[in-house]
């Protein structure tokens, strides 16, 4: 295995790497509402997929984490793997991570690392998966997109995905992709439309339905609905407590503003 970089350590499972065919690379790093986190880690459960590499960062913030068994563990990123199954010969690269880097120069050289173990399967494309905060409450969240070439962008038309036309995409979604254009890879950032108030399972489920038909995969998604319900009661519970304060302001005679309806990206 190459040498990592300064500050970062990657851990594989196994001395020699599976053997896979130019898999997809689809990055959920945890953001608001854990919009692409909560698909990735969706898809690692529903495919079986074996652990690759744990990457640790000295940039991640210095605690660890108690898992649900039990024992503690440093913030780390974690990538497994899919060989596909009976429906479909797609291979894929799944990274999921308890964080994301705390400075600029940590996030670039995160990035890079996670594209050198990409090239060595030879990926092709890169996903990312994110949230598009609007800071409003929907009943069918939107997906929208942007790619690093033209003809991916044609695509989107056909899944009903909303090109994104300005602005900018920070942190680890925006940055990987980015970097693997000057590499000659393809990459996506996908992102679910989420008010960013609330863990959304709902944004999440459509975002990884948008994705499934791009990557043409099939999983079983009848966790994540549950998920999605478990949103929608939340959300429900929000909006009548909301609605019930602004009743009081009302009465009190006070100004109430509408949350704005543009919308940004984590």
């Amino acid at each position: 295995m190459l040498p990592s970089r300064p500050g970062i350590n990657v851990i594989y499972s196994s001395g020699e790497l599976p053997e896979l065919k130019s898999p997809y690379l689809i990055c959920g790093f945890p953001g608001s509402g854990y919009v692409g986190k909560m698909a990735v880690d969706h898809l690692i459960e529903e495919l079986h997929a074996q652990h690759l590499a744990d990457i640790y960062s000295t940039s991640f913030p210095p605690q660890v984490l108690i898992r649900s068994d039990g024992t503690a563990d440093l913030m780390k990123n974690t990538i497994f793997y899919s060989k596909g199954g009976s429906s479909t010969d797609t291979s894929l690269l799944l990274l999921t991570g308890d964080s994301q880097p705390a400075n600029p120069d940590s996030e670039y050289l995160l990035a890079e690392e996670i594209l050198d173990i990409a090239a060595r399967f030879k990926t092709s494309h890169v996903f990312t998966l994110a949230a598009y905060i609007t800071g409003v409450f929907v009943e069918n969240p939107r997906i929208y997109g942007t790619a690093t070439d033209t003809d991916t962008i044609k695509s989107f038309g056909e899944r009903n995905i909303s090109t994104m036309d300005g602005g900018s995409i920070t942190g680890m979604n925006g940055l990987i992709i980015g970097s693997a254009k000057l590499r000659g890879v393809k990459g996506t950032c996908l992102l679910g439309e989420t008010s960013g108030y609330v863990v959304d399972a709902k944004a999440s489920k459509s975002l990884l339905e948008t994705l499934l038909s791009i990557v043409g995969v099939s999983v079983d998604m009848k966790n994540l609905e549950k998920r999605a319900k478990d949103t929608e009661m939340l959300i429900q519970t929000i909006e009548q407590q909301m609605a019930g304060r602004m009743g009081q302001s009302q009465q009190q005679g006070s100004a109430t503003n509408r949350p704005s309806d543009m919308g940004y990206i984590s």
